[in-house]
């Protein structure tokens, strides 16, 4: 009789725990959709205004690392109720669990460092998934996190995965916006005003350039004269864009200033050099030069 109340017990405890797992996998499989649909919605390419583009940089980047903590939390709980509706005392369990837990914790400082570096990140929003960054000598497209690391494409193709313990100080340069400098070197007889002008004008054209405009958020400028060379003028220029675009923009803009220059008759600055043509000097060699060669001719005869 006793046996059979036992029996019985289990079995109940079997079902429950069963119970248990299906409505702890039932939790995870709509946690896991939710979490899913909110990912595709941010990476959705819609038109977007800058806050919105923000927000949804933000759910990229940490929705990921919330699910897997997530699943570890379901599982940890299920597993616990499990136990506890097979009559296992789970009081103990969980007091070696954190004795076990600080032990690790010891053992494991460097793997403590990358989670709690992680979170502090995550917490700064220093960074986020779609973003160029540069720590150190690490540098790239900001790809996914884990708990305990970032992934980085690098521009060239290479992937670094990064513990985020071995970050520093984040370079980000994909913020807000870029301002791109270039330096253009001109002969020093140059006129600086209508070059100004000329530039005025190109950047106006590139304004009106319907694939170069909307990454434009400062059309291109010259400062003015940066320095004298050796062979001519450094002219400064400066164009703030898009995060991203400075690269594109610059080239366009390098097109456009080429061809203004050539057709308003400015020129670039190129090396040159000067043969110095002393006549004396050259007049007191060929002196020198024939003297030598009468005296040898003289040599030649008396010999």
């Amino acid at each position: 009789m006793q046996n059979d109340a036992v029996t019985t017990q289990l079995m109940r405890g079997v079902l429950r725990g069963v119970i248990t797992l299906l409505v702890a996998d039932l939790l995870w499989q709509l946690s896991k959709a939710y979490i899913a649909r909110k990912l595709e919605i941010a990476s959705s390419a819609d038109p977007l205004d800058a806050a919105e583009a923000a927000r949804r940089g933000r759910l990229r980047t940490l929705l990921p690392i919330f699910r897997n903590m997530l699943a570890v939390l379901i599982a940890a709980v299920a597993v616990l109720m499990v136990l506890s509706e097979l009559g296992v005392q789970i009081a103990p369990l969980i007091a070696g669990a954190g004795i076990f837990g600080v032990a690790i914790g010891f053992g494991s400082q460097t793997l403590v460092k990358d989670v709690i570096s992680g979170v502090f990140y995550m917490l700064d929003d220093a960074f986020r998934v779609g973003e160029y960054i540069q720590s150190r000598s690490y540098k790239g497209t900001v790809e996914s996190f884990s708990l305990r690391s970032v992934r980085l494409r690098h521009h060239r193709g290479p992937v670094f995965t990064v513990p985020f313990g071995e970050l520093s100080a984040v370079e980000n340069m994909s913020r807000d916006w870029a301002i791109d400098k270039f330096l253009i070197r001109v002969p020093f007889d140059t006129d600086i005003r209508k070059v100004k002008k000329l530039v005025k004008v190109v950047g106006a054209e590139l304004l009106e350039d319907p694939e170069i405009a909307p990454q434009i958020i400062e059309t291109v400028k010259m400062k003015g004269v940066e320095q004298f060379g050796d062979f001519g003028m450094e002219l400064s220029f400066s164009i703030t864009t898009k995060p991203g675009y400075q690269t594109g923009v610059r080239r366009r803009a390098y097109t456009m200033i080429r061809d203004t220059f050539f057709a308003n008759g400015i020129e670039f600055a190129q090396p040159t050099v000067q043969v110095g043509n002393d006549e004396k000097s050259a007049a007191a060699a060929a002196a020198s030069t024939t003297a030598r060669a009468r005296k040898t001719a003289a040599q030649a005869a008396g010999g």
